[in-house]
């Protein structure tokens, strides 16, 4: 592993294959290896960037931060390796983080994709569905958590027992506090039309964390 110094931050940054620039970013808890499934085949064609944001996997974890930070450690990362402009694609919290970066620098985002997206958001959307069913889960750990409300988050929850990794998460309670507060009070709406790049917005039927709504929304605003 090797970490990269972004905006101060130790960051773990990951490449691969060859062409133009594709930068991926994972969802709140996870790691940029959530998204093997999508870079594997995608770096067959670009060169694919994918990274562990602040407070999450192999990067430094400072016990408070900002979406703003993220949104500055993705420009930062497209300064470290020269990328005047680039394809971006953000999953779920990493479609916030990829909404911000679309609004702040618009002229360096050649195609948006946003995967589960929504535009604005109390708190997280996981963290939402944690406090709707607190007497359901209490006194479970994260993983028995997940088994306990999958039901909500998919359509075929026997399937996905057998891929669970795309909802674990190895940070600490405080660690995972932390990153849900950096998306606290969050709203893009009304900056949403200074975003220039095509965008793809992709939603789930059965999703019960960021629904169809949500990306329609964001379709709207656009």
């Amino acid at each position: 592993m090797a970490l990269t110094k972004i905006n101060g931050i130790d960051l773990n940054i990951n490449t691969k294959g060859n062409g133009k620039p594709l930068l991926l970013i994972h969802g709140l808890g996870g790691n940029h290896k959530q998204l093997d499934i999508i870079t594997n085949p995608l770096s067959k064609h670009f060169k694919t960037i994918t990274f562990d944001i602040r407070g999450h996997g192999q990067s430094e974890k400072p016990t408070e931060y900002t979406l703003q930070e993220h949104i500055n450690d993705v420009l930062g990362i497209m300064d470290f390796y020269n990328i005047e402009k680039t394809y971006l694609l953000g999953v779920s919290m990493g479609s916030y983080i990829a909404q911000g970066v679309a609004i702040a620098a618009p002229e360096r985002i050649e195609k948006l994709i946003l995967t589960v997206p929504k535009s604005n958001g109390l708190t997280s959307s996981v963290q939402i569905l944690f406090r709707e069913h607190a007497e359901e889960i209490k006194g479970k750990n994260f993983h028995e958590t997940i088994l306990t409300l999958l039901k909500f988050l998919v359509y075929n929850t026997e399937i996905m027992k057998h891929h669970l990794d795309v909802f674990e998460t190895d940070l600490t309670p405080e660690q995972f506090a932390a990153a849900n507060k950096a998306i606290t009070n969050f709203d893009f709406r009304k900056d949403l039309p200074s975003i220039t790049a095509p965008a793809l917005v992709i939603s789930g039927k059965y999703d019960g964390l960021n629904p169809p709504k949500d990306g329609q929304e964001i379709r709207s605003e656009e």
